[in-house]
């Protein structure tokens, strides 16, 4: 694995090593000194040409927790805001030696284009470009939903995948880069996805993609799915009226308090519902469904550092060319 860009590229085998290592990195949060010597001496550059504050931070604490030296690019105040290009900004990105470049970028397919143009030759990670895909959150996803479908299936998380659960992801699937890197994702470790939304936010051709679609919440629920993953509503992507209000939003695809009840009417026990954040209390979720305890909304930021991590580790440190040495190598450092 030489970049990561999208889930869509991801074999099972790959995605569930990456979540096995990241299955290791989480103990290392749970130790005194929160650290490890892995990646003493390489740089990992943060370049985010738009605002971010939870992936930004996971980023910059898991290359920390690795002993990396880190660089956060901030590009208001620099000189692309004075007009320098991307291929400027990489080359100079180049000329510091970084090993690794975390983007995110308001352009669906930038990561892609620093990845191949040859401008630079450090590792290329996705924060999220444009409406196209966030590999790390799907990533993070999958491994909080792995950890949770391992307990109630009563195996070990380690080695496993989603085989036979069901998710069902809610809201503006249209600009949510978040929804399509799940949706390959999910499906790639043997999950059923449905995708609920209203028409309007619903992609063109998203018939064909691996899923189920309604446009009906109740009845998306009502099925019995394992877990509910709500996007936030992108108002600053909509450039039209894609429903006639916020309120009728809410009441039609909010999971509100009344829905939250009815996970207990419909004998859902272990549903758990999921948020990438930032949340729009009141909209898409009600503080009482974000606050729940069927809530991972903190477990997945939590989640989040180790997942990063794991990428970062397996990227950097030479190890994706040997399968079974990843593990084996984090497990004598961690013990150390």
């Amino acid at each position: 694995m030489r970049h990561l860009l999208s889930t869509r590229d991801l074999s099972r085998q790959d995605a569930i090593r990456i979540l096995d290592v990241a299955e290791e990195m989480s103990a290392v949060g749970e130790r005194e000194i929160k650290k490890l010597p892995a990646l003493r001496g390489r740089t990992v550059v943060n370049l985010f040409f738009e605002d971010s504050t939870r992936t930004r931070i996971s980023f910059e604490a898991a290359a920390k927790r690795l002993s990396a030296d880190v660089i956060t690019f901030a590009v208001k105040g620099s000189s692309v805001s004075k007009g320098e290009s991307l291929k400027d900004t990489a080359q100079t990105l180049e000329a510091m030696s970084a090993d690794a470049v975390v983007i995110r970028h308001w352009a669906s397919g930038a990561p892609a284009r620093l990845a191949t143009s040859g401008w630079i030759d450090a590792a290329v990670i996705n924060a999220g470009d444009g409406m196209h895909e966030h590999p790390t959150q799907a990533l993070l996803d999958a491994f909080t939903l792995r950890r949770h479908w391992a307990k109630i299936s009563g195996v070990p998380s380690v080695g496993s995948d989603l085989t036979g659960m069901a998710v069902t992801i809610v809201g503006d699937v249209l600009h949510s880069r978040v929804a399509r890197s799940n949706l390959w994702l999910l499906e790639t470790l043997g999950a059923s996805v449905t995708l609920v939304a209203p028409p309007t936010l619903v992609p063109v051709g998203a018939e064909q993609w691996p899923c189920r679609i309604t446009y009906n919440l109740d009845e998306a629920l009502a099925a019995g799915p394992d877990a509910v993953m709500m996007l936030r509503l992108q108002a600053e992507r909509m450039n039209a009226a894609f429903f006639p209000s916020t309120r009728e939003y809410s009441r039609r695809w909010g999971f509100d308090d009344a829905r939250l009840a009815a996970l207990d009417t419909h004998g859902l026990d272990h549903t758990v519902i999921m948020h990438p954040g930032p949340m729009n209390r009141g909209l898409e979720i009600s503080a009482a469904a974000a606050d729940s305890p069927r809530s991972t909304v903190l477990a997945q930021v939590r989640n989040g550092v180790s997942v990063r991590m794991a990428a970062l580790y397996l990227l950097l440190s030479g190890e994706d060319r040997a399968p079974s040495g990843a593990a084996t190598t984090l497990t004598q450092e961690t013990t150390r």
